[in-house]
């Protein structure tokens, strides 16, 4: 079959891995003009990584194996360790795969049966689904025909707007946002320790891994409308957030966010669908079911998604009304436990109050 995938990140390209290897002809349309290689390090977890061995990128994505997790810490205004990060608090189990975004995204796109699939720059404008088919108007005016139509762009996704409405009747805010920022020439620090500080409902911190280092940020929040394509917004809400605060690196730290041009900044918000598609269109990773950094499980969510959804197309010999079911049925349960494991993430890293500071990060001392 003819099918077009939106977005290009790890739920986009497995899509296209999975699909193309399956034989079909796979478009992937992404709204950037690259990949997105920057970022926080991410986790692959559970089941994930069995399909991640089917795919034949388990070993490669072992290879670049990270800890970051194992070498953070909570310190003061000074600067002084106050407790540790919580490590049996960020991990299933030992089998979990630390690494970083850029080794991991690099690792699928080369696994892509055909690099020029992709195509950058543009994105979905407009969906007439037939019954017969799809026909797409993108947002560069070229259009196009397909069988199907997977929506794999994101939390804030253009194919679920267009098919199911607006992403207000599916979001759910978590109450917090966060912030990410490449740190030039602060990863060659031999220690590679991780150091957070908080003030109140507020974090900074300088996570490292490798030889890179970024500046990351977190705070509460009530729901912020804002452009979420417009950099300068983003960046201005960042400021608004934190400039009151001048203890510890956090000024430092502020100034080296505004000043990228690459910086990540987005809400913890989960989605809820009661169905993840409609006619010929479906939605795969955070676009159906969007679990929030909070649960540390995005990446596997996309990954076993792609895998069931391609998978499930094949053994109903493309008979989509059938596979679009039964990938629901199989991805539904890890998408609901996902969501529901954010637990006590946004406590244990962005306390509301000082005494809460305190009760952290003296629960995380007497725990160590």
């Amino acid at each position: 079959m003819k099918i077009l995938v939106s977005g290009a990140g790890v739920a986009g390209l497995a899509s296209a891995i999975n699909l193309g290897t399956r034989g079909h002809d796979v478009t992937v349309v992404e709204y950037g003009r690259d990949l997105r290689f920057s970022g926080s390090p991410i986790d692959i977890r559970g089941d994930a990584l069995g399909i991640a061995d089917r795919m034949g990128l388990l070993t490669t994505i072992r290879a670049q194996r990270i800890d970051t997790t194992e070498l953070a810490q909570f310190v003061d205004a000074d600067g002084r360790p106050v407790a540790a990060a919580p490590i049996e608090e960020a991990s299933d189990s030992p089998d979990d795969v630390e690494i970083a975004r850029e080794d991991l995204m690099r690792t699928i796109a080369d696994a892509v049966p055909d690099p020029d699939v992709i195509r950058f720059g543009d994105s979905v404008e407009e969906l007439t689904d037939d019954g017969d088919g799809v026909d797409v108007r993108f947002r560069s005016g070229r259009t196009d025909r397909y069988d199907l139509v997977i929506g794999a762009d994101g939390m804030h996704s253009a194919v679920r707007r267009l098919v199911f409405g607006p992403e207000r009747d599916y979001v759910k805010h978590l109450g917090v946002y966060i912030a990410y920022a490449d740190l030039p020439g602060e990863g060659s620090r031999p220690d590679r320790v991780s150091t957070l500080y908080n003030v109140p409902g507020r974090m900074a911190g300088v996570i490292r891994f490798k030889d890179r280092a970024l500046a990351a940020f977190m705070f509460r929040s009530d729901w912020l409308d804002y452009d979420h394509h417009d950099l300068v917004a983003q960046k201005k809400l960042l400021a608004d957030a934190f400039t009151d605060v001048t203890s510890w690196r956090v000024p430092e730290l502020l100034d080296a966010a505004l000043a990228d041009p690459a910086l990540f900044f987005d809400s913890a918000s989960q989605i809820h669908m009661p169905s993840w598609h409609r006619g010929r269109v479906a939605l795969v990773g955070d676009a159906a079911h969007c679990a929030a950094f909070l649960s540390g499980r995005g990446t596997s969510l996309a990954l076993t998604g792609a895998w069931f959804l391609a998978e499930e197309l094949d053994r109903a010999g493309g008979d989509h009304t059938v596979a679009f079911e039964r990938y629901e049925a199989r991805q539904r349960p890890y998408a609901t436990f996902a969501q529901e494991s954010i637990g006590k993430g946004r406590e244990t890293l962005i306390p509301a109050t000082w005494e809460d500071i305190e009760a952290r990060n003296e629960r995380l001392r007497l725990g160590s």
